[in-house]
């Protein structure tokens, strides 16, 4: 990962997530990017779609830096005419997802133990051919991660990512917390003994 200064720097480096508010016109992803190359960032994940309003769109960047660089990066990407907001979300309460296909070898044998496996994750199968199935699952980063984990043994033949989509947090009441419970596809399950399918 390649950042401001020293590579083995490990003090104050964490992953930011930023969220950029765009106008909608050429260039604009080339001039965001372009900022982070600029100053020596790699960007870990990146999505970009159109919001409520047509005219805009919102890119969402995930980078690892320290809290004052970061913050100078963030204020640089403002000072850009066609970047409406920006936002780190790192600081604030929000919710992320994550998208995720994946195409593994399936033999009829073992169709039965993917599909259990899926159904853990509350993924889905979306595509069924001979000797592979695609898989859809998605939710927060550490539980696409998990499932990778857990498919692997099959066999990965392709696999896709989004990347990570985030919007702050608007109640900050109790009631937030019943909600979250009710979540139950944003715990990471617990896959025991999938190393021995």
């Amino acid at each position: 990962m390649a950042g401001p200064g020293s590579a083995t720097q490990k003090t104050g480096r964490m992953r930011h997530l930023l969220s950029a508010l765009v106008q909608n016109q050429p260039g604009v992803l080339a001039h965001v990017s372009g900022m982070f190359a600029s100053r020596g960032f790699n960007i870990d994940s990146l999505a970009v779609g159109e919001t409520e309003d047509p005219q805009l769109s919102r890119i969402t960047v995930v980078v690892r830096g320290d809290d004052r660089v970061i913050e100078q990066v963030r204020k640089q990407l403002e000072k850009i005419v066609t970047v409406v907001k920006v936002l780190d979300l790192s600081r604030e309460d929000f919710v992320e997802r994550d998208l995720m296909l994946v195409r593994v070898d399936a033999t009829p044998a073992r169709l039965a133990e993917i599909k259990a496996l899926v159904d853990i994750f509350r993924g889905r199968m979306v595509d069924i051919g001979p000797e592979q199935l695609m898989i859809e699952i998605s939710g927060q980063e550490r539980k696409i991660e998990a499932f990778i984990d857990a498919i692997r043994p099959y066999g990965i033949r392709e696999l896709a990512r989004t990347g990570r989509i985030a919007l702050p947090r608007s109640t900050q009441s109790s009631d937030r917390r019943e909600l979250e419970s009710s979540e139950t596809d944003e715990s990471t399950p617990t896959v025991l003994g999938h190393s021995n399918l």
